[in-house]
């Protein structure tokens, strides 16, 4: 039920703007009141960008990892993020590509939108700072986590900005995503010479 409300979310959306849709007309449309909306969804917003909740996790599970240095857990997070949407796009790219740039027109159109998005990666800042203080024995309004989490964080907006850029009905699918990635690799070598003094995991205790 609930991938069934986003994805009528999203279709009604995209259709008739987001304003115009209220989420009692979402509920209807799956056959549930607004009521059951709101028990999956804290949000008329979360209804659309709510599967960024997946990158939080991710966040978690890859930046906690000792083994990985901060910018490859990073990078791990949006190699995931990417070929899901590329798997998404695969089996009919032009219709999908349309779809997926009258949804990011969406979001850019909407304020609403704009600040719930904002506000996400604000979080996702948070998160990273208290895993990267969790590794390294630091707090995480410490200095240095902070500034580590809002530099990886800017890896996942260089990657936003460059699918939007990139990804286009007529031009091909593998070229696109090559240029996303080579975008996103040359702003992780930046940020990783940057980190080269960013304290190392403390040592795992039996």
């Amino acid at each position: 039920m609930r991938q069934q409300l986003s994805y009528a979310a999203a279709r009604m959306f995209v259709e008739h703007g987001f304003d115009a849709v209220r989420v009692a007309d979402i509920g209807e449309a799956c056959g549930v009141s607004e009521k059951t909306v709101f028990n999956y969804f804290p949000s008329k917003e979360a209804l659309l960008l709510d599967r960024l909740e997946a990158t939080a996790d991710a966040l978690r599970t890859h930046l906690s990892d000792p083994a990985l240095p901060p910018v490859t857990a990073m990078l791990t997070v949006l190699d995931h993020e990417l070929r899901g949407l590329v798997a998404g796009l695969a089996a009919d790219p032009d219709r999908a590509l349309a779809q997926y740039r009258k949804f990011g027109d969406l979001i850019r159109d909407t304020p609403s939108l704009r600040a719930y998005q904002s506000d996400t990666a604000d979080r996702f800042v948070d998160i990273a700072a208290e895993v990267l203080a969790a590794r390294t024995g630091l707090r995480p309004d410490d200095p240095e986590p902070q500034i580590v989490a809002a530099a990886l964080l800017g890896l996942w907006r260089v990657q936003f900005r460059a699918l939007r850029t990139h990804l286009r009905p007529g031009h091909p699918l593998p070229d696109a995503i090559d240029a996303v990635t080579r975008e996103v690799r040359r702003a992780a070598r930046l940020v990783e010479h940057g980190l080269a003094g960013f304290p190392e995991p403390l040592p795992k205790h039996d």
